[in-house]
């Protein structure tokens, strides 16, 4: 985790108290279900808890334990005894290492997904907003980068806003793969511990029992987990790459807000680069980094081995905090974001009326004309407002060929602006169920 890209309250998650502190309601929850079973004294579960709960574990010395043993889960148990006293004998009943620690991710991935829920619904309700605000603000759609036919503003965040409401319902879905517990020992036959235990456990945790795991919880249901982080990710460069292209000097339709006192350059004086944006590509790149370790993952050898364990130490709190930095930085930039509708007009007409191309090409065939002749008749006619400069609509009414077809008044009809835009309330209530 780097703390230039890291939040409070995600980093809080990751770190080694919460850790430790996991640890240690699993194995106390354990050992009530296990006290409720005759198979450990009551009054040891109860110590368990009243000693353990109180405890701030020492993290130095925890490792310094470590060092010596070389085993994290044996170095908790350790200085937990230290803690607990004689009744700490009762922790770990029948328990393998991994019970603890892959229950522990799950929880740690659950409370990490429902602040990246909270993430999603902050930037989908500034994406509304100013969807809404720009519902009708018309605008050039562009593809290749070239100037196609006219869309709104509105419609381009209305987009954003459904790609980011799927985005939304895969977490769910994640999330609800990841909440599983495994408190099955040794290679998940639960032979030295009764699998009532482990439902204990999971309700404790607001987790699910793994249906079946093989001393480890299976690694596909992570794998899946971390594509979905890579694919919000994706969805947050594509936003990004948006405004910078729309920020550019050339264009300046919008861009990101400047405030008093911001500086640009360390040279250049003038500038007013897309910071935050470019920022966001960065870490869409890392996030996506951490889905490919994730899918190896899933190859352990038979019922477990230990090498997605130093993956999921670096990927589970880098993929999380640097996912939810870039949320909440796309939020305040989507909020902030200064709009200019009239560049975004003068943009439009800068080519004199090609972007009516389409509906003129659609007039000749419906006139008669066959498709490849008329597509003829107005890409010769484009080309001149290409190369020399021409007015498009003034062309089409000096071409006989074209005028033998259309009148006057059926090709001036053709360049109404309005006409591209008449849908925008259907697609507005498709994305948003509502007017």
């Amino acid at each position: 985790m780097i703390p230039r890209y890291s939040r409070p309250e995600m980093a809080t998650i990751w770190s080694p108290e919460t850790k430790f502190r996991i640890w240690f309601e699993i194995e106390a929850h354990a050992a009530d279900a296990m006290a409720e079973l005759g198979i450990v004294p009551r009054e040891a579960a109860r110590t368990i808890w009243e000693k353990g709960g109180k405890a701030a574990f020492d993290i130095a010395r925890i490792d310094e334990i470590e060092r010596e043993t070389k085993h994290d889960v044996i170095a908790f148990l350790t200085h937990l005894a230290e803690i607990v006293g004689p009744e700490a004998r009762f922790v770990h009943q029948g328990m393998t290492s991994s019970d603890v620690l892959d229950t522990c991710f799950n929880v740690q991935l659950v409370r990490a997904s429902d602040i990246l829920l909270a993430d999603l619904d902050a930037l989908l309700a500034a994406l509304k907003k100013r969807a809404f605000e720009h519902k009708d603000t018309v605008t050039i759609g562009r593809s290749h980068g070239i100037h196609a036919e006219p869309t709104t503003f509105g419609l381009k965040l209305a987009q954003a806003y459904a790609e980011f409401s799927r985005c939304r319902q895969r977490l769910e879905n994640a999330r609800a793969e990841v909440a599983t517990c495994a408190i099955s020992g040794a290679v998940g036959t639960f032979a030295n511990i009764d699998p009532r235990v482990e439902a204990h456990v999971a309700e404790k945790m607001g987790l699910d029992p793994e249906p079946i795991s093989t001393q480890v919880i299976p690694r596909d249901r992570h794998a899946m987990f971390f594509a979905t982080l890579a694919v919000i990710a994706s969805s947050i460069e594509r936003l990004a790459v948006e405004v910078r292209h729309l920020q550019r000097t050339e264009v300046l339709e919008a861009e990101e807000f400047f405030s008093a006192g911001q500086k640009g350059s360390s040279a250049m004086p003038h500038k007013r680069n897309p910071v935050l944006s470019e920022n966001l590509t960065g870490l869409a790149r890392m996030v996506r980094a951490y889905a490919l370790p994730a899918m190896e993952n899933v190859a352990l050898w038979h019922e477990r081995d230990i090498s997605h364990s130093s993956v999921e130490r670096m990927i589970g709190p880098d993929a999380t905090v640097t996912l939810d930095f870039a949320l909440v930085r796309l939020t305040g930039l989507i909020e902030n974001l200064v709009v200019y509708p009239q560049a975004m007009m003068r943009n439009l007409e800068r080519f004199r009326g090609l972007v009516h191309s389409q509906r003129v090409l659609l007039a000749l065939t419906q006139a008669g004309v066959s498709r490849e002749d008329a597509y003829r008749l107005v890409q010769r006619n484009a080309m001149k407002v290409w190369e020399q400069g021409a007015d498009f609509l003034e062309e089409l009414l000096a071409d006989k060929d074209v005028r033998a077809a259309l009148s006057e008044e059926a090709i001036r009809e053709k360049f109404d602006l309005g006409y591209h835009i008449k849908h925008v309330d259907t697609i507005f209530r498709r994305v948003f169920a509502e007017g």
